[in-house]
């Protein structure tokens, strides 16, 4: 009996939801919940609480006799966690602006809730099309799925091994360099040639070499030549034309890059996006079409794998989410002092544009969530580019010349709706990849969704208290709530901060538009090449050249050494056995899984003692080692794990 029958006959008999799975599911949401804020508040890096929530779960229910349906229900209510957080990419900027002096406990679970709820419900109709009906890769669902598999199968323990294997060399070596801080998380190096700064580097992380082993050599070429064309054009052009007074090559490097060609990068996903739509209308819109045919039909006529919730359900769901949302938006118009036609006209406004442009990027997001994987998808940039439209629309509600006060308070409306369309677009991206795991371990598709509304739920709840805390304890750079606190300990809180910043840059007419011109005109340079590149059989995805130019230099090295390398190895193989391929590519999955577990892992305990302690980097004994030190014994590491990958995964032997 292969993997997959033994999954078939357990989703003939396994329970999926169950009260205990619903406890657990809870406890797992809140305490991931509690690190993701933490780590997003100061460093904008969230991660994807999957893997290591089916890790946590097959470990509680294995002993109640739990089984794999039951076990992915538990991960994909917890995943919630590494989702819904991702408001803090946005949501601080109300604070950071003024116009909030906390995170009021009814609006901000309000924005969550309902963004989140949205998300769950724009992300249904586009399962038949993004899941079932499309060969994306979905790296992080498919690593989720091998988690349960290894768990739960005759077939999947005989790669488990493989994957805790792979799961402790990850985990060991980000203990080392994110814990006790002997090894170099990366190496990165700047030098100017005639006034143009240029910077190379990498990480160290052997999780994003499991991204882009997953991912595939298509996206991670695009990927490169996003990198290319930020890194090896337009740093030095700009920093030679323009150079930054006082500062080294790597900080000039770095500011330019921070300040105008992430600019550049997010108009290329801005196009890439809208394009992404535009090419995925039609099987979109089938997906719906299906799913009201399905509608019509009596349940017991449908497999148990395609019963989403009724379509119908979700529309009049929809529909009634706009109440709320227009209460949301009214109070806040109001409490700003307009009159109930302005107010009025800003709550329509709002509320439409959550609408319509969350579901626009719900879709965007849903298409990287199968390319990329959740933890790699540029959500801030869903932010950035939900702020770009809302600002650009602010004259036409609040009028050109209104007054300073107006146009705070329309920043501050413009960064709400921003929120929500951020949360709908992060749980849209969450639901599809976990519905893809779903798919691979024969799950029941609308019970996924279900709970996955109740996690939002129990996370929109918690996460105020959180943020709360926090922000008293800390406060944010810029924003500190009681005067005499050290700025030295306040969270950065950098997305936010660039969301705000642009936000206010289009609102005071400040913005450098050029470097998004350009970004447009890339753009479709990129959609064209991926357009041709699609017909003759090869896969360039435009959105990820954006991304490349959009996310840290350290980030993209990575993962696309990651996919060169697998794409190497696959070479090496074809050339010395090609019958050994398949049983390779089984090994590769499983190995790069055991990767994002094991550093996932890490991540979540590290972030949990720096949360208790108030200490970032608590456990470092890197005071006794000298930089330079740190940086060979990191280096030399990452190359042993790189060689111990490459030689897995050119051995001719099945698992």
């Amino acid at each position: 009996m292969d993997a997959r029958n033994e999954i078939a006959t357990a989703g003939r008999h396994g329970r999926e939801i169950t009260v205990r799975g619903l406890v657990l599911g809870a406890v797992i949401t809140v305490a991931f919940m509690a690190a993701n804020v933490y780590m997003g508040l100061k460093t904008g890096m969230t991660f994807s609480s999957s893997i290591p929530a089916a890790l946590l779960s097959m470990g509680a229910l294995r002993l109640a006799g739990g089984g794999i349906l039951e076990n992915n229900i538990v991960q994909t209510q917890a995943s919630a966690a590494g989702t819904l957080c991702n408001v803090i990419l946005v949501l601080p900027g109300l604070v950071l602006i003024g116009y909030w002096q906390g995170f009021p406990f009814w609006e901000t679970s309000l924005v969550c809730l309902i963004g989140g709820w949205l998300g769950v419900a724009f992300s249904i109709p586009l399962r038949r099309a993004l899941v079932t009906g499309s060969n994306l890769p979905y790296p992080e669902g498919i690593a989720a799925a091998e988690v349960l598999r290894a768990g739960h199968t005759e077939a999947g323990r005989g790669g488990l091994s493989t994957l805790l294997a792979a799961a402790a060399g990850s985990g060991l070596v980000a203990f080392l360099t994110n814990g006790l801080r002997v090894l170099a998380d990366g190496v990165l190096t700047a030098f100017s040639i005639g006034g143009a700064a240029f910077s190379i580097g990498s990480g160290f992380s052997l999780a994003l070499i499991g991204v882009g082993y997953l991912v595939g050599i298509g996206a991670c070429l695009a990927l490169l030549t996003g990198v290319a064309i930020a890194w090896g054009l337009l740093v030095p052009l700009l920093t030679a034309f323009g150079p930054v007074a006082g500062a080294s090559p790597g900080e000039a490097a770095q500011a330019v890059w921070s300040g105008q060609v992430r600019l550049v990068g997010a108009g290329i996903i801005a196009v890439g996006g809208f394009w992404t739509v535009a090419a995925l209308a039609r099987p979109i819109l089938a997906s719906i079409v299906a799913a009201a045919a399905a509608a019509g039909r009596p349940v017991r006529d449908l497999p148990r794998q395609e019963r989403d919730l009724p379509i119908r359900w979700v529309g009049l769901g929809t529909l009634l989410l706009t109440l709320p949302l227009a209460w949301l938006f009214m109070g806040f118009s109001t409490a700003a002092g307009l009159s109930g036609p302005e107010a009025a006209g800003v709550t329509a406004a709002c509320v439409l544009f959550c609408l319509l442009f969350g579901a626009a990027m719900a879709a965007v997001c849903g298409y990287l969530a199968g390319l990329l994987g959740s933890s790699t998808s540029p959500i801030s940039g869903i932010g950035i580019l939900s702020a770009m439209v809302g600002a650009l629309a602010v004259p036409l509600v609040v009028g050109s010349t209104a007054s300073p006060n107006i146009q705070r308070f329309a920043m501050a409306a413009v960064l709400l709706a921003a929120s929500v369309v951020v949360t709908a677009s992060s749980i849209a991206n969450d639901n599809l990849q976990d519905l893809k795991t779903g798919q691979l371990v024969d799950a029941t598709p609308w019970r996924q969704q279900a709970v996955l509304l109740l996690g939002v739920a129990v996370g929109s709840v918690v996460i105020v208290p959180l943020l709360s805390l926090l922000y008293n304890a800390y406060g944010f750079v810029g924003a500190l709530p009681r005067p005499g606190m050290d700025p030295r300990e306040a969270l950065a809180v950098p997305q936010a901060a660039l969301v705000t910043q642009i936000t206010q840059g289009i609102v005071h007419a400040t913005l450098p538009w050029p470097m998004l011109l350009l970004g447009g005109l890339l753009g479709l340079v990129a959609v064209g090449l991926e357009v041709v590149l699609k017909r003759q059989g090869f896969s360039f995805p435009a959105l990820t050249v954006g991304i490349g130019m959009y996310l840290p230099l350290s980030v993209e090295m990575t993962i696309g050494l990651g996919g060169i390398l697998g794409f190497a190895c696959e070479r090496v193989l074809r050339r010395r056995d090609p019958g050994a391929l398949e049983p390779s590519r089984r090994r590769g999955v499983l190995i790069a899984s055991g990767l994002l577990v094991g550093e996932s892992f890490v991540g979540v305990g590290l972030a949990a003692i720096d949360a208790a302690t108030g200490r970032t980097g608590s456990l470092s004994l890197a005071g006794s080692l000298g930089s330079g030190t740190v940086l060979w014994l990191g280096l030399v590491t990452f190359g042993l794990g790189l060689g111990a990958i490459a030689a897995a995964l050119t051995r001719p032997r099945t698992i």
